[in-house]
C-alpha cells in the first residue's frame, strides 16, 4: 500500500474514530476505550512490548508478571487519555475545571506574577492536553511545541484542537519562525511555556541518567530557562478514580535551580540531569501514567541514533 492511501486510510479512522466517540454516553465511551486497550495489550505488539522495556526501568523490576501488569494498566492509561481527546472539544470551561486537580500551582503562578515566564517540563504522562486547557482557561495562556504528523490533514486537525483549546502551537518542523526564539519571546512577555521534555527528537539533545540507564533528553526546556531566566518547572500528570468519572492530576514542582559553577553546553547539560531526576520521581510515583511507546534510552535506539549530534546551540 503507497504511503498516500495509508495516510489517507489514518486520516479517515481518525476523523471517523472523532465523530463516532464524541456521541456515545460517558460510560460507554471510555468502556469502549478500556476494551481496545485490552486487546491491544493482549496482542503484545511492538509498542507495549517498548512500553515494557520502559517500565521495567521505571519500576526498577526485573518480574516480569509486574511489568506485564504495569503495562496492561498503562495501556488503559493511554486509552483513556485518547477517549479524553476525542471527546474534549465537547467539555465547557466548568468541565475543563472541575475535573481537574491540581497541586503545588503557586510554583507555576508565582513567577508569572512576578513577570518571570514558565517552562513547564513534562513527560509523557496522563492528559497533557487537559492540562494545558485548564491553564488557558484559568489565566495562564500558553504556547507550546506540536511534532508534525502524516497526514497533514491530521496534524492540522489535531493543530486546530489544541489551538480551540486556548493553546498557541508552533510546528516543530517546517514553520516560517525559528521555534526557539518564539518561545523565548513569549516566555518573556511572559507567558507559560509548557514541553514534553523525557524524549529526544533531534538528536541534538543532553545525554542523562534516568532510572540509572542512559538516556536523552531534549536541550531546549533547559536551554530556554537560562536564556530567559524563565522558571524551570517539573511537571507531573496522573488519573485518580474510575471512568467515566476520573479526574486528571497535575502537580508542579519546585523550580528547578540553574546550576553555578558551570558555563555554555556543560551549565546545560547538568541542568537538564537536574530536571531528569524530578522528572523521574515523578514518573516513580505514577508509572502507569507514563505513556512512552517510544524508544528513549540510548541503548535502546538504532544504531545510527546512538550518536549524538553536537551543534551550535542555543543560546545560554
Amino acid at each position: 500500500m503507497s504511503a498516500s492511501i495509508t495516510e489517507r486510510f489514518t486520516l479517515l479512522g481518525y476523523t471517523a474514530g472523532w465523530s463516532a466517540v464524541r456521541h456515545l454516553p460517558d460510560r460507554v465511551a471510555y468502556a469502549t476505550f478500556r476494551t481496545i486497550a485490552d486487546r491491544v495489550w493482549r496482542r503484545r505488539g511492538p509498542s507495549v512490548r517498548r512500553l515494557e522495556a520502559n517500565l521495567a526501568r521505571a519500576l526498577d523490576t526485573e518480574d516480569d508478571a509486574a511489568v506485564r501488569e504495569a503495562s496492561r494498566a498503562g495501556m488503559r492509561s493511554y486509552l483513556r487519555y485518547w477517549c479524553d481527546a476525542f471527546r474534549q472539544p465537547d467539555w465547557d470551561t466548568d468541565r475543563i475545571v472541575s475535573r481537574i486537580r491540581v497541586e503545588g500551582e503557586d510554583n507555576m503562578r508565582g513567577p508569572l506574577a512576578a513577570g518571570r515566564g514558565v517552562v513547564a517540563a513534562l513527560p509523557h504522562m496522563a492528559n497533557w492536553d487537559h492540562a494545558g486547557a485548564w491553564a488557558c482557561v484559568t489565566g495562564a495562556p500558553a504556547t507550546t511545541v506540536a511534532e508534525r504528523l502524516k497526514p497533514e490533514k491530521l496534524y492540522e486537525r489535531f493543530l486546530a484542537f489544541r489551538e480551540d483549546l486556548g493553546m498557541e502551537i508552533l510546528p516543530l518542523t517546517g514553520g516560517a519562525d525559528d521555534v526557539f526564539s518564539t518561545l523565548a519571546a513569549r516566555l518573556r512577555e511572559p507567558r507559560l511555556v509548557p514541553l514534553l521534555a523525557d524524549r529526544d527528537l533531534s538528536r541534538r539533545g543532553i545525554d542523562v541518567t534516568l532510572f540509572g540507564d542512559a538516556a536523552r533528553m531534549p536541550a531546549g526546556p533547559a536551554a530556554l530557562a537560562l536564556r530567559t531566566g524563565a522558571a524551570l518547572v517539573p511537571v507531573s500528570l496522573w488519573y485518580e478514580g474510575d471512568d467515566p468519572d476520573h479526574r486528571l492530576v497535575v502537580r508542579f514542582h519546585d523550580e528547578v535551580p540553574p546550576p553555578t559553577g558551570a558555563r555554555g553546553a556543560e551549565r546545560i547539560a547538568r541542568f537538564t540531569q537536574d530536571l531528569a531526576d524530578e522528572l523521574g520521581k515523578g514518573i516513580s510515583a505514577h508509572p502507569h501514567d507514563w505513556h512512552m511507546m517510544q524508544p528513549l534510552f540510548i541503548d535502546d535506539l538504532p544504531p545510527g541514533d546512538r550518536r549524538r549530534i553536537v551543534s551550535g546551540g542555543s543560546g545560554q
